[in-house]
């Protein structure tokens, strides 16, 4: 065999680097790497991390199965992002003392009366052991905007796509920080009036949160008058396109659907689900159907868009196919059409994002009740409830290794494992309420409770 010469052997293997690490920043790029947990609820908002290894069950009380715990400063009901071993968190520091927020099952649709100034920060910590990388103050000032008495001023959850950390703090605006900390660029939105549709007095606060795709940081921005989508520049902030909307309040997140044929934006919305091309913010196609408050986001798996959201008589869940055009609303007394699959009513989820993992939809309520469907073709496994204590429900579940973790307002995570069968495993408490969907990352878990960010891990 003719021997390689050593410099050659050298390009070789350096050339091999360069195209392996290609290949694994592409990998990290998109979030889909199981260390990385980029946005709300992770890459498209899918909630799945596998091989995660978490421990059977936890109590924070104990000590038992929690890597650490840190004490967050002020409120909020953002989630945690993640990447690579960063992970971000955004609060809201009131001036008042005793600040709070009321956790539980009611309809008491009041503002909180904390109008006092307040700073709204960005969290750095190292994921590892909680340590404090970094924190900024991204504005301080009196609240433009009221929230609801179960709401915080730092309800979306921040994105990342491992060089910029993006926090939205609705009327607030919209800051740009790189992933050292250093300040890059702001965006005034305006005053966003977000509350009941029926009730224009009641204001509730903003908690869409924004995503990051293509290069462009896109927030959905619905309220009483003049909502609208909007796609700025990551690097700078300047507005690539915005979108007005003729929508009613809302709080989903929107998700990005590779597609078929191109990409979506899909958006939750009262009057209108909607789809937008990502490139120009042209509306693709719209679903009518839906409730009159939406906070749930969509998600997609197998080729399939599953939007729901919970204000009754409608309480619709929908299995849409992508690449529809124009609208593709279901006529009277139809429940299934060309471009959707297949949908439900009064099954669908007030505020937690449905879960599809494993060839199921994972539906769960406020209230506590659970629905499992069958994604292909919409029918019910089962409909049960959790056994919680009365607090209810706000965070979306997330899943790993064959399990599906729910937060409950009551402090408790519940274990239930996947399948068409209910079958709770464990009910692990940490202590105080849990607003937030938990983050899952190198075999850890994440919660951010009302004052407290855990780790749980073996």
């Amino acid at each position: 065999m003719r021997k390689i010469p050593a410099t050659l052997f050298s390009r070789l293997i350096l050339s091999w680097l360069v195209v392996t690490g290609t290949l694994l920043i592409r990998a990290l790029g998109d979030g889909n790497g199981d260390q990385n947990w980029p946005s709300f609820r992770g890459a498209h908002a899918a909630g799945v991390a596998e091989g995660m290894g978490l421990p059977e069950s936890w109590d924070a009380g104990t000590g038992k199965g929690i890597r650490f715990k840190v004490e967050i400063p002020g409120l909020g009901h953002s989630s945690p992002v993640i990447w690579g071993d960063r992970l971000f968190l955004t609060t809201a520091v009131s001036s008042e003392t005793g600040a709070s927020f009321k956790p539980g099952l009611y309809g008491s649709g009041e503002a909180s009366t904390d109008q006092s100034v307040h700073e709204w920060k960005i969290l750095c910590f190292d994921k590892k052991d909680g340590t404090i990388l970094w924190k900024e103050t991204a504005t301080k000032g009196k609240p433009k905007e009221k929230r609801h008495i179960k709401s915080t001023y730092a309800n979306a959850t921040p994105v990342t796509d491992g060089k910029h950390v993006v926090a939205f703090f609705g009327s607030e605006g919209l800051f740009a920080y790189s992933v050292e900390g250093k300040f890059l660029w702001k965006v005034d939105v305006g005053r966003l009036n977000v509350g009941a549709y029926d009730l224009p007095s009641y204001e509730w606060g903003s908690a869409s949160s924004p995503i990051i795709y293509d290069g462009k940081v896109i927030v959905q921005c619905d309220q009483q008058k003049g909502s609208f989508l909007l796609a700025v520049d990551v690097r700078t902030g300047d507005t690539v396109w915005k979108t007005q909307r003729d929508e009613l309040p809302s709080w989903g997140t929107p998700t990005i659907c590779p597609g078929k044929d191109h990409a979506e934006i899909i958006t939750n919305g009262s009057n209108f689900i909607r789809a937008y091309d990502p490139a120009s913010g042209r509306e693709l196609w719209r679903l009518g159907g839906s409730s009159k408050i939406t906070a749930p986001t969509p998600v997609f798996a197998q080729g399939l868009i599953v939007v729901a959201s919970g204000r009754s008589p409608e309480r619709p869940i929908f299995a849409i196919r992508p690449g529809g055009t124009g609208d593709i609303t279901l006529r009277d007394g139809e429940t299934i059409n060309k471009h959707v699959a297949w949908s439900k009513t009064r099954r669908g989820g007030y505020m937690p994002t449905p879960l599809l993992y494993q060839g199921n939809v994972y539906v769960l309520d406020n209230s506590g009740l659970l629905g499992c469907y069958d994604l292909r073709t919409g029918d019910e496994h089962y409909y049960a409830r959790i056994p919680h204590r009365g607090n209810g429900f706000s965070a979306s579940p997330v899943a790993a290794d064959g399990k599906i973790y729910l937060a409950g307002e009551d402090g408790l995570v519940f274990t239930v494992q996947a399948g068409a069968e209910m079958k709770l495993l464990a009910s692990n408490p940490l202590g105080e309420p849990l607003m937030a969907t938990p983050a899952l990352s190198d075999g850890m878990m994440y919660v951010r409770g009302s004052r407290h960010l855990f780790a749980v891990g073996k």
